[in-house]
C-alpha cells in the first residue's frame, strides 16, 4: 500500500536551512544530488515506510540517511508518513531528540 508523505513546518525549515547552506557553501551539483536521493527515499517510503531504522518502537519514528550528512526523521501512521525534521549528521547525537 502506497502511503500519503505529510510535511511538517519543522521538516520544511530544516530542509530549507539545508538547502540554504548548500547555496553558500557549495555547488548546484550537490543541491541536486541531495533532492535526487531525497526523492528516491520518499519513493521508498512511500512503499515500504518501515524499511529504515527504527528508533523509537513505540512511536513507529524511523530515520533515513539521505546523504552521508543528513538524516530524516519520520513517523509512520497507518495511512501516511509524516516527515517530522532533517537532522545533520555531525551534530551530536543527544540534540537530535530535541
Amino acid at each position: 500500500m502506497v502511503k500519503q508523505i505529510v510535511w511538517t513546518p519543522q521538516a520544511e525549515k530544516t530542509l530549507a536551512q539545508v538547502v540554504d547552506y548548500l547555496e553558500k557553501e557549495w555547488t548546484e551539483k550537490e543541491i541536486y544530488k541531495l533532492f535526487y536521493s531525497l526523492n528516491s527515499t520518499i519513493d521508498l517510503i512511500k512503499l515500504q515506510p518501515k524499511l529504515f531504522r527504527c528508533i523509537s518502537k513505540k512511536h513507529q519514528i524511523h530515520e533515513a540517511l539521505i546523504t552521508k550528512h543528513n538524516l530524516m526523521i519520520y513517523k509512520i501512521h497507518k495511512n501516511s508518513v509524516v516527515i517530522i525534521t532533517f537532522w545533520d549528521t555531525r551534530k551530536h547525537p543527544k540534540t537530535k531528540q530535541q
